[in-house]
């Protein structure tokens, strides 16, 4: 018998799914990389292990919040998440040192047994998610890939294994946070401008900047915002979701932890654009059965 959960949190009883059944199993394949949920703890500290050579050595994010012996990125939300792995199997050794990149997931359903989504730390989610009582949401976060292996390929591979994912979880709506390198808003004001001014959510899909973080995004008017300069400004990430039909909550958020300035992303799954929902969908359907 399949043990399930019954949940609530003050937007209510969230119906839950019973644990996944298809941890490990692969979600996409390209050449010699393919992508899976993290079988083991070990594979998960890999994944922790990428993120902490991203994000801290990287791009400066503040090493006293990590013990310096342990060189990974790990926080509470960890243990309650799917971690996404992408693998390249060409690499020798055993399967959690063939991983290159990593995207963490965290379903709502596991989001409140961990007292809430990690962006509710910025970001006013229990209202939107209030709105939409029905929908299954899910979280998208700590997005890294090791710079050998930036290239479209592998974002294609990780946009299969997400799809795949969604489909076997029946994910509604995807959020999360996604980043502007460091932590001054107006050294990316016509970027930020741009996405105020052209890709808002409306007023049933937003969701705004806790009140004690919020930091506008209207930084320059509409007329002096060129989207070609803007776009070419703008994170990949960021970039991508817009494609893919994703909107923008209400203001930004600076993250002195991480030397970021973050924006909320907003992706109910009926809003992908269908040159995207066909691609990645035909792709999915032949490792979400």
């Amino acid at each position: 018998m399949q043990q399930t959960f019954d949940l609530t949190s003050d937007q209510g009883t969230v119906e839950t799914l019973a644990p996944l059944e298809f941890a490990g199993k692969t979600l996409g394949r390209i050449g010699t990389l393919e992508t899976r949920l993290a079988r083991n703890a070990s594979e998960i500290a890999a994944a922790q292990e990428i993120r902490f050579r991203v994000f801290y050595d990287e791009l400066g994010a503040k090493r006293q919040f990590v013990h310096i012996l342990e060189q990974r990125d790990a926080d509470r939300f960890d243990d309650v998440c799917d971690h996404l792995v992408v693998l390249d199997t060409a690499i020798g050794g055993p399967d959690h040192r063939q991983i290159v990149g990593t995207y963490r997931l965290l379903p709502q359903d596991k989001a409140i047994a961990a007292g809430g989504f990690y962006t509710q730390d910025e970001f006013e989610i229990g209202a939107l998610m209030a709105r939409h009582g029905e929908r299954r949401f899910l979280e998208l976060g700590r997005s890294c890939v090791l710079p050998e292996y930036r290239t479209k390929r592998t974002v294609e591979l990780l946009w299969q294994g997400i799809w795949a994912y969604c489909r076997l979880r029946r994910v509604d709506v995807m959020t999360g946070c996604a980043s502007f390198p460091g932590t001054v808003p107006a050294a990316h004001a016509e970027a930020l401008s741009f996405l105020h001014h052209n890709c808002r959510a409306d007023a049933q899909w937003d969701a705004r900047a806790l009140p004690h973080r919020y930091c506008s995004m209207d930084l320059m008017p509409a007329e002096a915002v060129s989207a070609r300069t803007a776009l070419a400004a703008m994170p990949p990430l960021i970039k991508g979701y817009l494609r893919l039909g994703a909107s923008i909550g209400d203001g930004c958020v600076v993250d002195q932890d991480f030397s970021t300035t973050d924006v909320l992303v907003i992706l109910p799954v009926e809003r992908i654009s269908n040159r995207y929902l066909n691609y990645y969908g035909a792709e999915a359907t032949r490792f979400a059965a």
